[in-house]
């Protein structure tokens, strides 16, 4: 018998038990708290996982599959030159409007395909801190003077973290760019256009189907003719991507159609893009994985994305518990405060010193901010007295890290790296708040 083996067993079924026992359910703030974690969680479930995650797993695989290693190395890894490298990951966020989440699965595929490490945490950082509907709202809301500086420090920062990582672990990075000189130019398996069409389809779904609400009183901007039309142009982009599987992946027509039929049909039965968006990703997965063609690429597509999926999404589900419990559960209209009250964060934030921003930026890092979502809790948190640095602190680490991005993370780079990662955006971070709240004054 392993009586060590058998020790362990031991030991947490005690802590299982002592936790279960010593439960503080007289306690008004841990009620609340477990309130806050089922409705933060049921809230992810319903607005986060449908419209942002299972579209972006789609765009994951295609990365994995449709896009060549030698594509990916040749932008990312050590055949490209760094300032292009570090240009196309500095501004991606521009055009992937996603969260700290929803980026995790576009890491992921990028990295395991050669990405240098740099490169890849650049685009890690700008994909949610550069989102360019965050920034619009956050000068409209918050100010220009915060949409600007906001701007300008997300685009530094990707650059300055993934230039440290990489220098950082320069020997790593080394050996693996000594490996990479070595890969043949391999030629993609159809042209670039057509592979970069079916990509970008899948992205501007994602874009537009996640496309944020206006202020109130706007009725007359482009941005709320977008949001008031956001299914129909969705809608729209899903009629392209019908076309691609048909012409591009070469699917079988009829049963490409068929799934069409059978997702314009659950709009109107149910009259939810949710229910609609489940029904088509669940069609343009079951057409791909039934294709028998012969380099396999359309059933690997939808296996590769399943792959990420498992990777990503339970460690997402431990993060939002932890997160939700915490630090509460704060979208839309709702404010239920977790074991740390939020009437702490607002105070603990006030004026410019090093630990209102240090604070800001930690408690930034470890939040989860679904896309847009920051912008009306800094509103509050600004009301409350929150200084103007400590507001731009949270910003460029809140969006860009979370608790359930740290999570996964973990998973692809490992501890030291992930550790790294969020030591040195939280620093930036509060460099950045220290110099704004006093330019700002």
């Amino acid at each position: 018998m392993d009586y060590k083996n058998e020790l362990k067993v031991l030991l947490w079924m005690v802590v299982i038990f002592l936790g279960i026992f010593f439960l503080p359910l007289e306690s008004g703030v841990f009620n609340t708290a477990i309130d806050a974690t089922l409705d933060l969680s049921r809230w992810y479930a319903r607005e986060h996982v449908i419209l942002c995650l299972l579209p972006a797993f789609l765009i994951a695989g295609v990365i994995s599959v449709f896009v060549s290693q030698a594509s990916v190395i040749k932008y990312f890894g050590a055949k490209a030159r760094k300032w292009v490298a570090y240009s196309v990951a500095s501004v991606s966020g521009t055009i992937l409007a996603v969260c700290s989440c929803t980026i995790l699965p576009l890491f992921s595929s990028i990295h395991k395909r050669g990405a240098g490490l740099g490169p890849a945490v650049a685009f890690l950082y700008s994909g949610p801190a550069i989102n360019i509907l965050a920034i619009i709202l956050t000068a409209r809301i918050l100010g220009i003077e915060l949409g600007v500086a906001r701007f300008i420090g997300a685009v530094l920062f990707s650059v300055v973290i993934g230039v440290s990582m990489s220098l950082i672990y320069r020997k790593e990075e080394k050996a693996k760019r000594e490996e990479q000189m070595n890969f043949p130019d391999a030629p993609e398996t159809r042209p670039m256009w057509q592979t970069s069409l079916h990509f970008f389809t899948l992205v501007l779904i994602l874009v537009f189907a996640n496309w944020g609400a206006p202020g109130s009183e706007d009725t007359t901007s482009a941005w709320y003719f977008i949001w008031a039309n956001k299914w129909y142009i969705t809608g729209a982009f899903g009629l392209v991507l019908v076309w691609s599987m048909i012409y591009i992946l070469k699917l079988k027509p009829w049963q490409v159609l068929a799934g069409t039929a059978v997702t314009v049909l659950s709009a109107f039965l149910f009259a939810n893009p949710l229910i609609s968006m489940v029904v088509g990703i669940a069609a343009i997965s079951s057409i791909a994985l039934m294709d028998k063609s012969d380099n396999g690429e359309n059933r690997e597509w939808i296996i590769s994305s399943w792959g990420f999926t498992k990777q990503i999404v339970p460690l997402l589900a431990i993060g939002v518990v932890i997160a939700g419990f915490l630090l509460g559960s704060t979208h839309d209209d709702v404010n239920i405060p977790g074991v740390i009250p939020n009437d702490w964060i607002a105070w603990l934030v006030g004026g410019n010193s090093v630990s209102a921003n240090l604070f800001a930026s930690i408690v930034g890092a470890f939040m989860y901010f679904a896309t847009l979502t920051e912008v009306p809790i800094l509103q509050g948190l600004l009301a409350s007295g929150m200084g103007k640095g400590p507001a731009l602190a949270l910003l460029l680490a809140g969006p860009s890290l979370s608790l359930p991005n740290m999570l996964v993370i973990r998973g692809v780079l490992g501890t030291q790296k992930t550790l790294v990662y969020v030591l040195i955006v939280v620093v930036l971070s509060t460099i950045a708040g220290l110099i704004f709240g006093t330019l700002a004054g």
